[in-house]
Order: structure tokens, then C-alpha cells, then sequence
């Protein structure tokens, strides 16, 4: 697959992640606690009725300079236990409001670097939450980690706390980069911490997460960071695009001294890390993550029933309404959206009070759940079947397109450039239509407004 400069030129503008529909973006600073104690409460009346947690550990040792994540520096650990109680009384109330018969699909844990903290802290929450909240069979529990803070004794105590799934952000195996970001090495082999991830349990899975972008990486050195992956043999594998936005991410500003790869060669890399992946193998699924053929991704995928939401992608099995809990956690019902505070005491000072620690949300409107169920089946499986969509929504052809409003001019400009191929009652996105997929979801969005200081480049 080549991908002409003019193309890149082209579509290469500011366009929502579409990791949620409306984008954070559009929430509103008057949504307060007791409208998410609303969104609570109309959860229980709403589907998906599985439930999915989202635990957010915003404490880091050190920051990476590349980072766009709401987090705090440990300094000196005071405010980690407070801070762990918090979250055990934010999970009580929320509790409080949900229907005792509803099931825990999924548990993640991201950050911050969950692992920055003691294990005994993880732990507490899991035991917690397994004895507030009835589980389905074979839950998916997932934890976010850095290899520079785990060893064998921190490995063991995660799987007895019940994690089946390790992410492990290693970003690039070059030292040189990792030095450039401010980011810490692996203090054991990667290949040694996977065995011991996996050993006593076929069960567990592991990802290894990686980001292409950054100083000092080229097309060539990325794809040896590919290949060493791959010996690995993780269960999943992810790319994620390194998000420039330094005037809501002060440190970002320093990488650009350090030289940030061109828009072209940011390219490159994906498209060499791509082939490489493909041709190892893996299965690609939405726009960074590969997957090996047995996944049950990848067969979701196939079937047309890949779904995401806030935690990533994932399959109706594992699909719930998101309970997040922490500092800045949003919540995602499917009525609505909540975001806690994004200061840690002020977090941890609301909670405390008794209060929910909700600064901004909004409920979402009929017309916007049709747009959201459109872009997220079009994220995930890259096609858009008018008559299916209206069918599996209730609602007639025309006044689904009424309400997504499709921007005709747009969608002629996708056909003509080869991102699109047109069916008989709708579209499927091509291979090379599938690295400008936000582009396409753009134009199936009523509210979408180009937005320099909203959003990060599409490449």
C-alpha cells in the first residue's frame, strides 16, 4: 500500500479520536453530581447491561515527555492511600445506584502507571470490587503497566489479585529514544517478565503497546522494534500514534527541540510497521491494533460485531456501560458521560465529603446515540450498511440519514481518492481509506467543526 503525499496533505487536519461520541470536547462544566446520579439510575433501564470498570491510577515516578495522560508525580507518596480509599468509597456510591443482578464483563486499570504503586494497593481495589459486584464467567481484568517498575515478586501478586490480561507500554525498544522521552527502560528482559506473566496460566494474555512519532525514530529503526516484538509473540500488539498537542500538554513542547519526525515520515513508519505486522501474521483491527487469527477480536471483527468504547476495543461478551472511578475517569453510560475532577486531592477531598467528584458530562440526546452506534460500527468494521443500520437501530433510511446527515460532497471526494468503495446501501472503507477512517467519520457527523486546538492531526 503507497499513500501519495497529496493525499497525506489533504486529509491531515484536526479531527476527533472518535474514541466517544460526542467528544469529550462537547461536555458541559454544568453537569454536575446529581446528573450523574441521573446517569446512573437510567443505566439500569439501558443496554448493554453488562458493567465495565474503569479503575484510573494517575501516579508516575517520572514524567514522559511524550505524555497525554491526567497524572501525578509520586514525589513523596503521601497522597497514594488516601487516595486508594477514595476510590473505595467512589466505587460505593456508585454501587449504591446500580441494579444488584447486573455483571462485571471487564476491569481495566490504566493510568498514570498503575504500577508505580505497592501491589498490596492494587490488590485492595480488586478484592473490593469482587466483593461489591457479581462477575461473568471467565471476566476480562486488565492492568496497563511499565516494564521499568515490575520484577518477578510485583508480577505474582497482580495474577493472585486476578489479572488475565498485562498491557505492558514499552513504546520502543531503542534506548536511545526511550532516553530522549525521559522514559525508563525495562528493568528485566521482556521476554522474561511475558513468561512470567504467563506461567502457571494459559489464560493470561499479554499486549505490548508501542507509539511511533517520536525523536530519534525512523521507518527503519521502528520496524526493528517490530521485529523484536514479534519473537516476543505477544497476544496483541499496538501502534499507537504519538498525539502532538502541546497547548494542552505544556512538556510535549519539548520534543519538539528534540525533532519531531515529519507528518511523511511519521507515515512511513506506520506503513512499514503495518506490512511488517501483516506479513508476521497479525491481523489488523481499527487503526492500532494487530491481533493473531484466533482472537476473539479478529473474529468480531469477521462477523461484523467489533465494538469499542473507552476502554478500548472489544466484543459484545466483554461490552458494558463504563463506571470509571479515580481522578478524572469519565464514566460512559449509555445515556450520558460523567468526568470526575482532574486534581488529585481536590479529587480525593470531594470523595471524602461525600460527594461525587463529577465536574463536567452531558446527557446525550436520541439523535446523538444513532450518530455514536454510525461511527462506532464504522471505527471498528469499516463499512456502513444503510439498510442494516436502520434496521438494527428502528429507524427508517431517510431519517437515519437525516440525522447523520452525510456530507455527499465529502463522500464523492472519498470515492474519487480510493478511501471508499461504494455497495449497494452504503460503503466499505479501503485498505488506504482505513488510515484516513476518522476523516470518513467526520463527515457522518453533524457537529464535526474543524478545530485546531481540539483535536490531533489524523496522521
Amino acid at each position: 500500500m503507497q499513500v501519495p503525499d497529496s493525499l497525506l496533505k489533504k486529509y491531515n487536519v484536526p479531527v476527533p479520536r472518535y474514541t466517544s461520541y460526542p467528544p469529550a470536547n462537547h461536555f458541559s462544566d454544568s453537569f454536575n453530581g446529581s446528573n450523574y446520579k441521573d446517569l446512573l439510575v437510567e443505566s439500569n433501564m439501558l443496554q448493554p447491561e453488562l458493567i465495565s470498570i474503569y479503575i484510573h491510577i494517575p501516579f508516575c515516578n517520572k514524567m514522559c515527555f511524550y505524555c497525554g495522560c491526567n497524572m501525578c508525580l509520586t514525589g513523596d507518596k503521601k497522597l497514594i492511600k488516601p487516595y486508594i480509599q477514595a476510590l473505595k468509597k467512589e466505587i460505593a456510591m456508585v454501587a449504591a445506584h446500580l441494579d444488584k443482578n447486573r455483571k462485571v464483563a471487564q476491569i481495566h486499570y490504566g493510568g498514570g502507571t498503575p504500577n508505580s504503586i505497592a501491589s498490596e494497593f492494587i490488590k485492595e481495589i480488586n478484592e473490593y470490587l469482587f466483593n461489591t459486584f457479581e462477575f461473568i464467567d471467565k471476566p476480562e481484568i486488565a492492568i496497563e503497566t511499565h516494564p521499568a517498575h515490575l520484577n518477578e515478586k510485583y508480577i505474582r501478586e497482580l495474577k493472585n489479585a486476578g489479572f488475565n490480561r498485562f498491557s505492558m507500554g514499552i513504546q520502543d525498544f531503542n534506548e536511545e529514544v526511550l532516553k530522549a522521552v525521559n522514559r525508563d527502560p525495562a528493568q528485566m528482559p521482556v521476554q522474561e517478565l511475558m513468561q512470567l506473566m504467563r506461567s502457571d496460566n494459559p489464560e493470561v494474555a499479554v499486549n505490548l503497546d508501542f507509539i511511533y512519532g517520536l525523536p530519534l525514530q525512523t521507518p527503519a529503526s521502528f520496524v526493528e522494534t517490530m521485529e523484536k516484538a514479534v519473537q516476543l509473540q505477544p497476544d496483541r500488539l499496538v501502534t499507537f500514534s504519538y498525539a502532538h498537542v502541546p497547548w494542552i500538554k505544556k512538556q510535549q513542547k519539548i520534543l519538539e527541540k528534540r525533532g519531531l519526525p515529519s507528518t511523511e515520515t511519521k507515515m512511513e513508519m506506520f506503513l512499514a510497521a503495518y506490512h511488517f505486522l501483516i506479513h508476521a501474521g497479525y491481523h489488523a483491527i481499527g487503526l492500532d491494533h494487530y491481533v493473531r487469527e484466533n482472537d476473539e477480536l479478529f473474529i468480531a471483527l469477521k462477523n461484523k460485531q467489533l465494538h469499542r468504547n473507552f476502554q478500548g476495543y472489544a466484543t459484545r461478551r466483554t461490552t458494558g456501560q463504563v463506571y470509571a472511578f479515580g481522578m478524572s475517569a469519565i464514566s460512559q453510560t449509555e445515556s450520558g458521560y460523567a468526568q470526575n475532577e482532574k486534581d488529585t486531592q481536590a479529587y480525593i477531598d470531594k470523595i471524602e465529603s461525600g460527594q461525587y467528584a463529577t465536574v463536567k458530562g452531558m446527557h446525550v440526546s436520541q439523535e446523538q446515540i444513532l450518530v455514536r452506534e454510525i461511527i462506532t460500527h464504522l471505527m471498528c468494521n469499516k463499512e456502513i450498511d444503510w439498510q442494516e443500520m436502520s434496521e438494527k437501530l428502528n429507524i427508517s433510511e431517510e431519517n437515519l440519514n437525516k440525522i447523520a446527515q452525510p456530507d455527499k460532497a465529502a463522500f464523492e471526494m472519498f470515492e474519487q481518492d480510493k478511501l471508499i468503495n461504494p455497495k449497494a446501501n452504503g460503503f466499505e472503507v479501503t485498505e488506504l481509506g482505513s488510515l484516513f477512517i476518522r476523516n470518513i467519520a467526520a463527515a457522518l457527523d453533524p457537529a464535526y467543526k474543524e478545530q485546531q486546538q481540539k483535536y490531533s492531526k489524523s496522521v
